[in-house]
């Protein structure tokens, strides 16, 4: 059994303590936070006594496998490297980095421990993509050429996280950073891109609306597009669409998780509902479920000894995905090209 603690107990750290629950071969033994209200609701929700508001001192009182980084981005390289120089190994929510500077200095702070890092970049863990995936792999649409992922709502996400409406960068960091990954989980690395982004409402600080076209190095275009101020007659949220484009046959993964495989043969359609898990909710629980698998995923390479599929170092690829596009964004739409 890994034991391991959490640093963070805000909004989203709920479900990564519920999915710890329910983790093969993993527990949760201590929490950290400084708000001592946030510490006390979410120590009595799960059962954990032992509270600290200090996270050097919680490392220092007791050794853990592993530590989960649940906190906000401007606290996550300190938090590392304070872990990293205990002999933990690291989970860190996303965005991993306000900077690349920043995240290669994490992923060498692992590395020069011994430690895994894995990043908490859950989206691709859906059992939607997932499945989406499989069916790429095992050549049902033949060799892809085009693909579009998709998100676009206009749910209030303000008033749970208030923060996003007022940080330097919004839709991209928050949003855009998970289906830029999507993009890089199905169709390879990224060789250029280009960016447009727009705010549509007006009591927001940053973007709300981001266009990004991705060049991979397989010769394949891909369309990533986000929007937190787009009205639809169905509210997708917090659903994310794809469309892809190969030489046998297209894939449509649409509105109620429902996805379409057409090919010389025909066209049939597969149920991908995510399960309902018993502490999940609707409409979160596709991502809900997510939280639980790439967990799940962490322990079974820690017990392995592998790599993490969104280990630092991968998911270096992703920021530099996030940063080029507010670097095309900020320069009309210039094409930006990645190492």
């Amino acid at each position: 059994m890994k034991t391991g603690a959490l640093i963070g107990c805000g909004f989203f750290a709920e479900n990564h303590l519920h999915a710890w629950r329910d983790v093969a071969g993993a527990e949760i033994s201590a929490i950290c936070d400084r708000d001592p209200e946030r510490l006390r609701i979410v120590g009595e929700m799960f059962g954990i006594d032992r509270r600290y508001a200090d996270a050097e001192q919680m490392l220092t009182d007791g050794s853990f496998d592993f530590v989960d980084i649940a906190t906000t981005v401007a606290s996550h390289r300190p938090l590392v490297e304070l872990v990293a120089q205990s002999g933990a190994h690291i989970i860190c929510q996303k965005p991993f980095a306000d900077s690349m500077t920043d995240a290669r200095a994490m992923v060498a702070a692992a590395n020069a421990a011994g430690l895994s890092l894995m990043v908490h970049e859950n989206f691709r863990w859906q059992s939607a993509i997932r499945a989406a995936k499989a069916l790429i792999d095992d050549g049902s649409i033949g060799e892809p050429f085009w693909g579009r992922v998709s998100f676009r709502s206009a749910y209030d996400v303000y008033a749970a996280q208030p923060y996003l409406a007022t940080d330097d960068k919004f839709i991209i960091q928050d949003l855009g950073i998970h289906l830029l990954d999507i993009a890089r989980f199905l169709f390879g690395d990224v060789a250029a891109l280009s960016a447009s982004t727009r705010r549509v409402n007006p009591k927001i600080r940053a973007e709300d609306v981001a266009t990004m076209l991705l060049h991979h190095k397989s010769g394949l275009a891909s369309m990533v597009d986000c929007s937190y101020a787009t009205q639809l007659p169905e509210e997708s949220f917090p659903q994310t669409l794809l469309e892809i484009d190969g030489e046998k046959g297209t894939l449509r993964l649409s509105v109620g998780y429902r996805l379409t495989l057409t090919d010389q043969q025909g066209t049939r359609e597969i149920d991908v509902s995510p399960p309902l898990l018993p502490w999940a909710e609707r409409p979160w629980h596709n991502i809900q479920e997510s939280v639980f698998a790439i967990q799940q995923h962490f322990v079974e390479q820690l017990e392995k000894g592998g790599v993490t599929e969104t280990s630092g170092a991968d998911n270096l690829k992703t920021l530099e995905l996030v940063y080029g596009a507010y670097e095309s964004a900020a320069d009309h739409g210039k094409s930006v090209t990645l190492e």
